[in-house]
């Protein structure tokens, strides 16, 4: 049923979110990227299993149904291995390489201690070679968002331009758009304010920021002037400029913490009604009376909430919003027009792009994990010049810097722009082609 993958998918999203940065809190870099890898190759050889094997098996079927109800039992327990094998972070900074070929290594008593044991072969290869997997392919996410936001933008621009000039209600339309798109640039000046607020803003910064959003206001006013764009297009464009700026200076925390007030004196009468006040002194006495491992069990999720980072979520979540819609426009951009917004991607089509997404459709679980934990590598590679950084860097991880991020945002505005410069002024093309008017 749809509701049951709907919760399943849910509890993944949740467990995700929460597991994979209480890993590196708890167990320290290497726990969490070992995390990480197992969950990936978990979901992946998962996907491999359904894909490969006969959909009418009776095998195959009972073979999924066991590993999709025991992966609530699974996770968990990769979790506390990792916790328990990976807890302890090398003495040293230096490469997998070196670690494990040194000279060192001749304490070994045996050659599957060498390769089996603690800091041995398999473990220094498996791990550093994610490390490095994602530390080269966060330009390759990067860049990705950039690309799939400027389809959706466009996407949107295209059936907001049909419901304009097709609809039968084009005025209120047009009237409800153009408030829509001044909400949207006054919410996008707004944070741009809050940019320009922030103490580590450099020369170089500011004039990076100055060059990118005098670019932007000239694309915007390009577009909605040769009327190759609309202003819906245009304020969507601004504001993915301005929220890749915000995402560069911030970590969506408040500039100057705001400190907590003083104390007040207690008042002579109760704040509220004594029968809600016994009320909720009998509340307070029964939770006191529960056993120790449910406060326990509360204490730990807040613990793990405490973990997530609002930037890094906010960054996943915009992600995977502008990836998934990707996979629905591209099929309507290329043939199936708007029908195939609401289709998925299938390995059964005839085009060899279609079937691209029907595979990453497949590996969408170990995808999501890549790109969450690339976020976090660099959010901790980003905050490593701060105070609560350096146990990043003396674990072996590296500084951040802004670079793929800037590139994002000049690669964006240079496809926006070839685009313009290249397209038409045609009303009947891309997912509203297909489309019928009355």
């Amino acid at each position: 049923m749809w509701i049951t993958r709907v919760l399943s998918s849910i509890i993944f999203l949740t467990y995700t979110v929460v597991s994979i940065p209480l890993g590196f809190d708890v167990g320290g870099r290497a726990c969490g990227l070992a995390f990480s890898l197992s969950l990936a190759s978990f979901y992946f050889f998962y996907s491999v299993l359904r894909l490969l094997t006969p959909s009418r098996s009776r095998y195959r079927w009972l073979l999924v149904k066991t590993i999709a109800t025991t992966q609530w039992i699974i996770l968990p327990s990769l979790l506390i291995w990792s916790l328990n094998r990976f807890s302890v972070e090398p003495t040293d900074s230096r490469g997998w390489v070196e670690r494990t070929f040194s000279g060192k290594r001749a304490a070994d008593t045996s050659l599957s201690q060498w390769i089996l044991g603690p800091d041995g072969l398999a473990e220094t290869v498996t791990v550093g070679v994610w490390d490095k997997f994602l530390t080269w392919s966060t330009p390759v996410f990067q860049l990705s968002e950039g690309f799939c936001s400027l389809l959706v933008i466009q996407a949107a621009g295209q059936v907001t331009r049909w419901l304009v000039n097709r609809s039968g209600k084009s005025d209120s339309w047009m009237i409800g758009l153009l408030v829509m798109s001044a909400s949207i640039i006054s919410s996008s000046v707004y944070f741009l304010w809050r940019v320009t607020q922030f103490p580590q803003i450099s020369n170089v910064d500011a004039t990076l920021i100055g060059m990118a959003i005098t670019c932007a206001v000239f694309l915007c006013a390009w577009g909605i002037g040769s009327g190759k764009g609309n202003p819906v297009e245009s304020s969507l464009l601004f504001a993915y400029i301005v929220l890749c700026i915000y995402q560069i200076f911030t970590d969506y925390q408040p500039s100057n913490p705001i400190e907590p007030p003083p104390p007040s004196e207690a008042a002579d009468f109760p704040p509220f009604p004594p029968i809600i006040m016994a009320s909720y002194t009998t509340l307070l006495q029964a939770l006191s009376t529960l056993p120790s491992a449910i406060h326990a069990t509360f204490n730990f999720i807040i613990a793990a909430l405490s973990t997530i980072t609002p930037s890094v979520i906010i960054s996943l979540a915009y992600r995977l919003f502008v990836l998934y819609a990707s996979t629905r426009i591209i099929p309507a951009v290329r043939e199936s027009g708007a029908r195939a917004l609401s289709q998925e991607p299938s390995l059964e089509d005839t085009d060899g792009a279609n079937q691209i997404l029907g595979v990453l459709s497949w590996f969408s679980p170990s995808i999501l994990i890549a790109v969450y934990t690339s976020l976090l590598m660099q959010h901790f590679a980003t905050t490593s010049n701060g105070d609560n950084g350096d146990w990043w860097v003396s674990q072996g991880g590296d500084v951040g810097n802004n670079l793929w991020r800037w590139i994002n945002v000049a690669g964006t505005m240079a496809l926006y722009a070839l685009e313009l410069n290249l397209s038409k002024e045609d009303l009947d093309s891309g997912v509203t082609g297909h489309w019928k008017s009355e």
